[in-house]
């Protein structure tokens, strides 16, 4: 008698496909060639617009290109939600900002043109204090207490992370002041980069060591 052969596993030894379906694009955007990246940006730029007009954009964002690297700048309808370096992962901010915020997150350069334009000043060394409005709701308690003072820290002047915690009304919470400005969702609007240790030297920042010492020696310039 033949014993019957048994079919061949699709899946192989793991069970699962050796061949992974990528499914398409669905939606009016993946119709358009990739050879037409402009009319792509035109489209997506109609669509932002429409779920703005409709109130269905919570959290629009964008990148910009500055002497210290990538920045990703996000902003509710409140005003300006979060600025975070390149090395803090911006896949991973927004993913922090769709769980904390909303969901309803979109590339929307419109909403912030004006912080484009007061950080192209200070790059270029021509702003010395930024004037927008700005959305706190990723910073309480003590942290808020602390980043909500550091614009006293005036342009090209430095303090150290001791004397903002008494200024914060607690003197004893040196590392306290560290950690909220090593969490301060807003930097560069928010200098927390003027903070520095007792002895003078530069100390942590979240956006790297040497953004760090650009930013010190630009304004000290």
């Amino acid at each position: 008698m033949t014993t019957p052969t048994p079919p061949a596993n699709p899946g192989g030894p793991s069970g699962t496909s050796d061949a992974t379906a990528v499914p398409a694009v669905p939606g009016p955007l993946a119709a358009l060639p990739d050879a037409d990246p402009a009319a792509r940006d035109r489209l997506h730029a109609r669509l932002v617009d429409g779920a703005e007009r409709a109130g269905l954009l919570d959290v629009a964002y964008r990148t910009l290109e500055t002497p210290v690297g990538p920045l990703l700048l996000a902003a509710t309808e409140e005003g300006l939600v979060r600025i975070a370096y390149g090395v803090q992962d911006h896949d991973a901010v927004l993913a922090d900002l769709a769980e904390r915020v909303s969901p309803r997150v979109l590339r929307g350069p419109a909403r912030l043109e004006e912080t484009v334009r007061q950080l192209d000043e200070y790059f270029a060394g021509r702003r010395t204090r930024f004037e927008l409005p700005l959305d706190l709701r990723l910073s309480t308690g003590f942290r808020r207490e602390v980043i909500t003072r550091l614009p006293d820290i005036g342009y090209g002047r430095t303090e150290s992370y001791a004397r903002m915690a008494a200024a914060a009304g607690s003197p004893r919470a040196v590392r306290a002041v560290g950690t909220a400005c090593a969490t301060n969702p807003l930097p560069l609007v928010l200098p927390c980069h003027r903070v520095v240790r007792s002895d003078g030297s530069a100390g942590g920042y979240a956006g790297g060591a040497e953004a760090k010492r650009t930013l010190l020696s630009l304004e000290a310039a």
